[in-house]
């Protein structure tokens, strides 16, 4: 029996040990623009074959651009172009209403956008469309000035997921609104663990994927994993401070046969310390 013991304790000792899921840097560059509204990217939406991009700036812009890559590998970007984001009649946004943080396109090409200090929600149906209003959620009203809706998620059934950037509390969870068939519910939350902040959520193969950062000596990011509706959730990156800029959009897409590749983009606060950087990530499970 000894015998065998030791057999079944060796065997054990062989067996290969299982990777966790983690994100590999694969590429990191610095995007320029002379156009003055170029900066403050607080969200990301990437196309299905990785090559172009849509972004919302702080101050009401909407960002486009192509991708440029050598053998798959990001290396640039190029034909950048912004364009005010609009109001209701059809007028660029102005003052209070301007702070666009999250983002969400659905398969239809409708551009779903949130804002915080005015803490809403609009739809628009192309980048230069009059934009309508989603209505609002009661509790809304209550988000913290300057940390509201800052994550934005669309699931391909065309169910939103809207995510604030504050709890509240440091012991209460991150509220994740769903709105469908025109209302809003709020029957889920993540676990908030130390002093990381939401910044951005993406929705790929049935996964909430929800970027957050903290700000110790220097801007840290984290990517966190859930299945849709379940609290427990993985990490899947979490960087030292300073390794990249003000992460705060999230996008994933997949090359066919190959890994999932996932894309930060940064907000540089228009200041000259910081960068608008994207890097890109493949997921290794």
């Amino acid at each position: 029996m000894k015998k065998l013991a030791i057999m079944l304790m060796g065997a054990l000792w062989v067996l290969p040990a299982v990777a966790e899921p983690s994100l590999r840097l694969d590429a990191s560059i610095t995007m320029r623009m002379s156009d003055p509204r170029f900066g403050g990217f607080s969200s990301l939406e990437v196309a299905a074959d990785g090559m172009s991009f849509i972004a919302t700036s702080d101050r009401g812009t909407l960002l486009r651009g192509d991708i440029t890559r050598e053998n798959g590998r990001m290396v640039g970007v190029a034909n950048l172009r912004l364009t005010d984001i609009l109001d209701s009649k059809g007028a660029p946004l102005t003052g209070y209403h301007v702070d666009a943080e999250g983002l969400a396109v659905s398969e239809s090409g409708e551009i779903f956008i949130s804002f915080e200090a005015n803490h809403r929600v609009m739809v628009q149906t192309g980048p230069e469309a009059t934009p309508e209003f989603v209505p609002k959620h009661p509790e809304f009203r209550t988000l913290i000035n300057n940390s509201g809706l800052e994550a934005l998620a669309i699931a391909p059934d065309g169910t939103v997921f809207a995510i604030p950037e504050r709890s509240g509390d440091v012991n209460r969870p991150f509220p994740v609104y769903r709105f469908s068939h025109e209302n809003w519910s709020k029957s889920w939350s993540i676990p908030r663990i130390g002093d990381f902040l939401v910044t951005g959520a993406d929705i790929f193969a049935g996964h909430l994927y929800v970027l957050e950062r903290d700000f110790k000596l220097g801007f840290a990011s984290r990517v966190r994993r859930f299945e849709i509706g379940a609290e427990a959730g993985e990490v899947l990156l979490e960087t030292r401070p300073g390794a990249f800029d003000n992460m705060e959009g999230i996008a994933l897409w997949q090359p066919q046969g190959d890994a999932v590749r996932v894309i930060l983009i940064s907000d540089d606060n228009f200041l000259f310390l910081q960068r608008n950087q994207m890097v890109e990530f493949v997921l290794e499970e």
